[in-house]
């Protein structure tokens, strides 16, 4: 009687390059490691995330144990990767993308959209266009308008300060449009005259108003169309720029007043720290403070 034959090896059930079970479960184990390495995970803290025995652990490590796929499954989860990952084929890549990646893997879920943003409008294709276009944000008295119009005249560009052109698109005052329109109606407008300012100019400096943070489509527009700078400034000081500026009206009821304006710029600091660069004109005159603008912005956008 003829002996039986083996029916032949299936190719599909071996992963390119791992011909042998020991070949696939050396691969695996390597792998399994160098995630639980990246997230700086202890073998002992996945075996308890995992409700595997650390020393079933320790062995799968070694490409020395054989495992179920429910075990992988809850050791991927004990990961935080999807199970496929732990199938990837090893890759020379270069440091500087595994630090990426391990960088990544650390960040909250919460933050993940506010870093992929970044890195879009950082290294995009329209990077070199957005930083032609120079806009400054912060608090009213910050100096937006007297260092943007400097700026612009030293740059040979338009200075555009959004507020103006939002009365002069409507017709009528901010406070009118606030009057008539609501919050809400204000920040519909504003937006669309941003964009409508951007779509002219390729080239401008621009002033744009304190609370635009506050309309967050409107925000990462401007971010993502303009180089942004924050001008910041002290609360005493915002206060006594926009008196010197004739505006009296704080003086009615000056320390509350000063109270709302304090909670206002505590309130907003994270969402102005979304820009490129912070520029602190407290103590410093019109003078230093374009100084210190300049020099920043010409070592920035080299």
């Amino acid at each position: 009687m003829a002996p039986a034959t083996m029916p032949p090896k299936n190719p599909t059930l071996h992963p390119p390059g791992l011909s042998e079970n020991g070949d696939f479960l050396t691969s695996l184990g390597r792998r399994v490691r160098e995630l639980r390495n990246r997230r700086g995970l202890t073998r002992k803290k996945v075996s308890e995330e995992a409700d595997v025995s650390e020393r079933h652990l320790a062995q799968l490590e070694a490409g020395e144990g054989n495992i179920s796929v429910v075990l992988l499954q809850r050791i991927a989860e004990a990961l935080d990767v999807p199970i496929a990952n732990l199938f990837s084929p090893q890759t020379d890549e270069p440091t500087e993308k595994r630090l990426i990646q391990r960088f990544l893997e650390r960040v909250p879920q919460h933050r993940l959209e506010d870093v992929v943003f970044r890195l879009m409008r950082d290294f995009g294709h329209e990077e070199k266009m957005r930083r032609m276009r120079i806009a400054l944000i912060g608090m009213r008295g910050a100096g937006k308008s007297t260092l943007g119009t400097k700026l612009a005249a030293e740059m040979n560009n338009r200075f555009v300060e959004l507020d103006s052109e939002i009365e002069k698109d409507t017709g009528m005052p901010l406070g009118e449009i606030f009057s008539l329109y609501g919050q809400s109606g204000f920040r519909a407008i504003e937006k669309r005259t941003l964009e409508k300012v951007l779509k002219e100019n390729e080239r401008a400096v621009i002033s744009v108003g304190g609370g635009v943070v506050s309309e967050k489509e409107t925000f990462d527009y401007l971010l993502s169309h303009c180089y942004t700078v924050w001008i910041k400034a002290q609360p005493e000081e915002h206060m006594a720029r926009v008196m010197a500026q004739g505006d009296f009206r704080p003086m009615a009821a000056n320390d509350q007043a000063m109270e709302d304006l304090r909670r206002i710029l505590e309130a907003r600091e994270p969402l102005y720290r979304k820009a490129d660069l912070v520029l602190d004109t407290s103590e410093s005159s019109v003078d230093e403070s374009f100084a210190k603008l300049r020099a920043t912005l010409q070592a920035n956008l080299q």
